[in-house]
């Protein structure tokens, strides 16, 4: 699907001053770049995203984002950027902004955290696709649970004794056979339709396309041992002919 100028795209990339992992995460060098810059980068590719800002309580976040010609159109308030304010909250700020202060409404929004460094635009634009070719009212990215950690694998304490979080026939108890499911890799990505989040006040609506990626390509940085994955899996993809 090509480009249409009648389907209006905005990306948000929040990107708050604080975090307890990772002190000045969204600005963390990985691989000799910022981490939000693998964000940025992938937003500008999009071949369907029509413009780019970023929400964040940090000067030095906003700083660099308009050095890179990236909006930065308000700061974002105090109340958006705690550890607790919910995603939603912060989307439905950015949008009332845009709409008071220049009439602007899009027909979608995409929502990029820069702690997917390695989402890269075609994932970008497949999710999209999918959105635009379809009804539904929003499209999530996930990645398929380890068997390790599938609910048929988890365990709980109760007095100081394992028990399975779930009932199970331990005769077909086995990987093989063991139902899949599929949780949600940051996101990477969150597209929807301007509707929903106004109509339905959420970002996933009632009908939710998945876009499936791998486990390669969904590291979620909360941490050193994030950092240090995708710094791995980032110089491997640079060597790949």
């Amino acid at each position: 699907m090509e480009k249409n100028a009648k389907r209006e795209v905005l990306a948000v990339i929040p990107a708050r001053g604080g975090s307890k992992g990772i002190p000045g995460k969204n600005l963390t060098p990985l691989c000799g770049r910022p981490l939000i810059q693998y964000t940025i980068d992938a937003a500008r590719s999009s071949a369907f995203i029509s413009r780019i800002i970023v929400s964040s309580d940090d000067d030095e976040i906003i700083s660099h984002c308009q050095r890179q010609n990236i909006e930065a159109p308000f700061k974002r308030p105090a109340e958006y950027g705690r550890d607790d304010a919910p995603m939603i909250d912060v989307i439905r700020h950015a949008l009332s902004y845009l709409k008071k202060n220049q009439d602007y409404s899009p027909d979608f929004i995409v929502l990029l955290q820069p702690t997917s460094p390695l989402r890269q635009s075609r994932h970008i634009d497949e999710a999209l696709e999918a959105l635009m070719r379809s009804d539904a009212d929003s499209v999530v990215s996930i990645t398929e649970v380890p068997h390790n950690f599938n609910p048929y694998s988890l365990m709980k304490l109760e007095n100081g004794l394992l028990k399975p979080f779930l009932d199970y026939d331990e005769k077909n108890n086995q990987r093989q056979k063991k139902p899949k499911f599929y949780a949600r890799n940051g996101a990477a990505i969150y597209a929807f339709t301007y509707r929903c989040i106004a109509e339905k006040e959420s970002i996933y609506g009632d009908k939710i396309l998945p876009y499936f990626m791998g486990r390669d390509e969904s590291v979620d940085i909360d941490s050193i041992f994030d950092l240090k994955s995708a710094e791995i899996l980032l110089n491997k993809r640079e060597r790949m002919p």
